[in-house]
């Protein structure tokens, strides 16, 4: 197991433990938005004016303007019609299970989808690659009894670097009505120009049992550096789900957290054209070593190498290396790049690994 680094302030670049300095590798911060001094004074002046919580329901008689404004910002930055926030990636995920619960008969995971996405404390996970999964999906929809299907998956694979095709799904059968929720936490924000998986989701709406209702959700505490999620679809049906006893209980996301990211335009630019940098940085000079398994354009190099992670802590770099979602997991081993990295920061990462390596060759 790796050791565990008991820290007393916010990871950078930089992380100090027991009076250490690391450069520091790992986090979901892609976008550096956590970590800008700028964005901290956004937050500020937004919390004299919104304060810490807004501890009522959504749906109540008192509604604060500022959720609206940031949900439609929210849904037209990914290409969606509607936007809901909620407290979390956890909580977006089950406000969307909670109501396909009620209308759903049948329910089918894709390789590695996320916890949030569970519609029992078990789910059944398909142990296989994603492409050998989506060759038997045609087959496993129609094996199930007759009735509406919820079919759920990541956007990708953030764990392994590796990018899921979604051509499969103008090949689902239309027999029955079918919901596909797509969980985009790692995509947001970071896949396409920031607007994440959704415009790469082909739309089927000639379907005899109908069109297939397409949802997103995910965390908006990666890329997008807020702490909360959303879920984003047609209007229609995140009005239903708005109207739900599941999301009118919920706490709602801290409202000056959305007002922060309503004028943070130039630093969510900023941090794209920044991580965009690093990333080609990373990939010309990472990859010619052989050890990392990579989406290209994407911010995580994964690596097979386990032993990578305790040779490059004794140079006082730290990289992800840690099992998940359980400790019961395989542990995993990748080096995260975020816009908060300097030019140098890599150089210098590259430059030990190929040290490592001519020492052991």
């Amino acid at each position: 197991m790796s050791e565990i680094f008991h820290i007393d302030q916010l990871p950078n670049r930089t992380i100090a433990h027991n009076g250490q300095e690391y450069l520091f590798f790992s986090g979901t911060a892609y976008l550096g938005i956590p970590q800008h001094p700028t964005f901290h004074r956004l937050m500020t002046e937004s919390m004299y004016r919104y304060g810490t919580v807004f501890g009522s329901s959504r749906n109540g008689n008192v509604r604060i303007g500022v959720y609206e404004e940031a949900e439609a910002k929210l849904a037209a930055r990914t290409g969606a019609e509607a936007a809901l926030t909620l407290s979390s990636g956890m909580m977006a995920g089950q406000v969307i299970i909670n109501w396909l619960r009620s209308q759903t008969a049948s329910f089918l995971y894709a390789p590695h989808a996320h916890p949030a996405l569970w519609h029992a404390p078990t789910v059944t996970i398909p142990q296989l690659s994603f492409a050998d999964w989506i060759d038997q999906l045609p087959d496993l929809v129609n094996a199930l009894p007759p009735g509406p299907v919820a079919i759920l998956t990541n956007s990708l694979d953030a764990v392994c670097s590796d990018y899921y095709n979604f051509e499969w799904v103008n090949n689902l059968p239309d027999n029955r009505p079918i919901t596909l929720v797509v969980d985009d936490s790692h995509g947001l924000g970071v896949l396409n120009n920031g607007r994440g998986i959704w415009p790469q989701i082909p739309r089927n709406p000639s379907r005899a049992g109908g069109p297939i209702c397409l949802l997103g959700t995910g965390s908006l505490a990666k890329g997008m550096g807020l702490p909360g999620g959303m879920v984003f679809g047609d209007a229609d049906t995140i009005k239903t789900i708005r109207q739900t006893a599941f999301f009118g209980a919920c706490s709602p996301m801290v409202p000056a957290c959305l007002d922060a990211y309503l004028q943070a335009d130039n630093l969510y630019a900023e941090g794209y054209e920044r991580l965009q940098r690093n990333i080609q940085l990373a990939e010309e000079l990472l990859l010619p070593t052989g050890l990392f398994q990579h989406a290209e354009g994407y911010p995580v190099f994964f690596t097979e190498h386990d032993e990578l992670y305790a040779d490059l802590l004794q140079h006082s770099i730290l990289i992800y290396s840690f099992a998940y979602p359980t400790a019961a997991h395989r542990a995993n081993t990748r080096i995260v790049i975020s816009a908060f990295h300097e030019l140098e920061d890599i150089k210098r990462v590259t430059d030990q690994i190929l040290a490592i390596c001519k020492a052991v060759s």
